[in-house]
Protein backbone atom coordinates (compact mmCIF):
# COMPACT_ATOMS: atom_id res chain seq x y z
CA UNK A 1 0.00 0.00 0.00
CA UNK A 2 1.00 3.80 -0.44
CA UNK A 3 0.00 6.88 0.72
CA UNK A 4 -0.36 9.83 -1.81
CA UNK A 5 0.61 13.43 -0.21
CA UNK A 6 -0.49 16.39 -2.16
CA UNK A 7 -0.07 19.63 -1.37
CA UNK A 8 -2.57 22.01 -3.43
CA UNK A 9 -3.74 25.62 -3.21
CA UNK A 10 -6.81 26.41 -1.70
CA UNK A 11 -8.60 27.16 -5.04
CA UNK A 12 -7.85 23.58 -6.32
CA UNK A 13 -8.62 21.78 -3.49
CA UNK A 14 -12.37 20.98 -3.62
CA UNK A 15 -12.34 20.03 -7.47
CA UNK A 16 -9.33 17.76 -6.61
CA UNK A 17 -11.14 16.00 -4.23
CA UNK A 18 -14.45 15.94 -5.55
CA UNK A 19 -12.61 14.10 -8.62
CA UNK A 20 -10.59 11.57 -6.34
CA UNK A 21 -13.49 10.60 -4.64
CA UNK A 22 -15.79 9.90 -8.04
CA UNK A 23 -12.93 8.36 -8.73
CA UNK A 24 -13.71 5.98 -6.02
CA UNK A 25 -10.58 7.23 -4.08
CA UNK A 26 -10.51 7.74 0.00
CA UNK A 27 -9.11 11.63 0.83
CA UNK A 28 -8.84 13.03 4.07
CA UNK A 29 -7.63 16.99 3.71
CA UNK A 30 -5.57 18.63 6.52
CA UNK A 31 -5.21 22.78 6.22
CA UNK A 32 -1.88 23.83 5.73
CA UNK A 33 0.19 27.05 4.98
CA UNK A 34 3.71 27.56 3.53
CA UNK A 35 5.71 28.72 0.88
CA UNK A 36 7.84 32.00 0.15
CA UNK A 37 4.62 34.18 0.14
CA UNK A 38 2.48 32.09 2.35
CA UNK A 39 -0.33 31.44 0.38
CA UNK A 40 -3.52 29.28 1.12
CA UNK A 41 -2.94 25.44 0.70
CA UNK A 42 -4.40 22.24 1.81
CA UNK A 43 -2.38 18.72 2.18
CA UNK A 44 -4.91 15.95 0.98
CA UNK A 45 -3.53 11.98 1.83
CA UNK A 46 -4.77 9.19 -0.44
CA UNK A 47 -4.23 5.46 0.56
CA UNK A 48 -3.91 3.38 -2.72
CA UNK A 49 -2.84 -0.12 -3.89
CA UNK A 50 0.11 0.75 -6.26
CA UNK A 51 -1.49 -0.22 -9.18
CA UNK A 52 -3.47 2.61 -8.41
CA UNK A 53 -0.64 5.79 -8.27
CA UNK A 54 -0.56 6.36 -12.01
CA UNK A 55 -4.40 7.07 -12.01
CA UNK A 56 -4.97 8.91 -8.74
CA UNK A 57 -1.66 11.32 -9.89
CA UNK A 58 -4.21 11.55 -13.99
CA UNK A 59 -7.07 13.11 -11.57
CA UNK A 60 -4.58 15.18 -9.38
CA UNK A 61 -2.96 16.68 -12.57
CA UNK A 62 -6.66 16.78 -14.32
CA UNK A 63 -8.37 18.76 -12.21
CA UNK A 64 -6.16 21.54 -11.42
CA UNK A 65 -6.18 25.32 -12.34
CA UNK A 66 -3.85 26.57 -14.57
CA UNK A 67 -1.12 28.58 -12.70
CA UNK A 68 -0.16 32.85 -14.18
CA UNK A 69 3.46 32.06 -13.61
CA UNK A 70 4.85 29.45 -15.74
CA UNK A 71 7.69 28.60 -13.34
CA UNK A 72 5.32 27.68 -10.29
CA UNK A 73 3.99 24.60 -9.71
CA UNK A 74 0.21 24.04 -9.26
CA UNK A 75 0.55 21.30 -7.09
CA UNK A 76 3.66 18.62 -4.80
CA UNK A 77 2.78 15.11 -5.08
CA UNK A 78 4.64 12.12 -2.16
CA UNK A 79 4.21 8.98 -2.48
CA UNK A 80 4.89 7.15 0.39
CA UNK A 81 5.07 3.05 1.68
CA UNK A 82 2.82 2.11 3.84
CA UNK A 83 4.01 -0.10 6.36
CA UNK A 84 0.71 -1.53 8.04
CA UNK A 85 -2.76 0.18 7.50
CA UNK A 86 -6.00 -0.73 9.72
CA UNK A 87 -9.50 0.91 10.48
CA UNK A 88 -10.42 1.19 13.93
Amino acid sequence: MKLIIAILRDQDTETVIQALITGGYRVTRIASTGGFIKRGSSTIMVGVDESQIDGAFQVIRSNLSPIENPSGSRATLFVLNVANFSQV
